[in-house]
């Protein structure tokens, strides 16, 4: 028994010396409180429950209890939130002179706006899939909308300017559902994504009303400036879809161009150019050649 403590307590002195892992010097050791994922998932929890009452958290919500409920489940999500924000202001050291109260509750005034985005975008999916038979279903089992929860909430924590939980937040709904976008990018009411899985969003990302997605779609940088470090410089350098644009699968909108109003980018299309409100741009039509047994291939 000994031996094993003895072993036990070598390897905890040796993870201790960074200086063996050269890169490591690169990742600070934490001084002070840290976000929990845990807490930040039931934050979320919470926060689902308030904005689709009776599709998340406690099943036997029903309007005779539904007040009752609402108010429980807000007040956690305050202590939660309060909390989690805290932690998220002493991981940076810019930010501790704010308070998290205020910060928690003004967040919690924002909550019916989210709620009136997050209606559009159930009625965006519905309409947009004639498979779906109706609206408690979209909420229930598409993708699009627990990432499109994830990501208004962490947008309007982003806003706020409260740092790392809002990546946190996304990088949940990415990890359950293949659709990765940044809390950063700014998202029209009306938003669908078909399907989902693939899907990614910059950060700079500009997007209109009624847009559609379809799965694997990219919204992305084409380069990166880069600072006297070598490092990238954040700026503008994501797609600005403006209002009623559809992109179909597995096409790729990489810089800071603008697809206007009103087009439509069809599957496997490569786009690093801007275009016109009412473009429509698709491929060139298949070849068919005729062959058998292998020739022509």
């Amino acid at each position: 028994m000994n031996k094993i403590i003895e072993s036990l307590k070598k390897n905890v002195n040796i993870l201790l010396q960074d200086h063996h892992i050269p890169e490591y010097r690169y990742i600070p050791r934490p001084t002070r409180l840290l976000p929990n994922v845990n807490r930040i998932a039931e934050m979320m929890d919470l926060a689902k429950s308030l904005l689709f009452p009776g599709f998340f958290g406690d099943a036997k919500i029903n309007e005779d209890s539904q007040e009752y409920y609402m108010n429980v489940y807000m007040e956690k999500l305050y202590s939660v939130l309060k909390e989690q924000i805290h932690t998220g202001l002493c991981f940076s050291d810019d930010k501790e002179h704010k308070n998290s109260e205020d910060l928690a509750l003004a967040f919690i005034n924002r909550l019916p706006e989210i709620k009136r985005l997050l209606a559009t975008d159930v009625k965006a999916v519905y309409d947009g899939d004639p498979a779906a038979t109706n609206h408690s279903e979209v909420i229930f089992c598409y993708p699009a909308i627990l990432a499109m929860v994830h990501y208004r909430v962490a947008h309007e924590l982003l806003s706020m300017d409260i740092p790392v939980l809002p990546r946190i937040i996304t990088e949940m709904a990415h990890s359950a559902t293949g659709i990765d976008i940044h809390p950063g990018a700014q998202i029209g009411e009306y938003f669908s994504i078909d399907h989902g899985t693939g899907v990614v969003i910059g950060e700079t990302c500009i997007i209109g009303k009624h847009v559609r997605l379809y799965q694997g779609v990219t919204l992305g940088a084409k380069s990166f400036a880069l600072d006297e470090e070598g490092l990238p410089i954040n700026v503008p350098r994501h797609p600005i879809l403006e209002d009623n644009v559809i992109v179909y699968s597995n096409s790729t909108i990489l810089g800071r161009i603008t697809i206007g109003h009103h087009s439509i980018i069809g599957g496997n299309i490569w786009q690093v150019f801007s275009v016109a409100p009412h473009s429509r741009i698709i491929q060139k039509k298949a070849v068919t050649s005729n062959f058998s047994d292998g020739g022509g291939i």
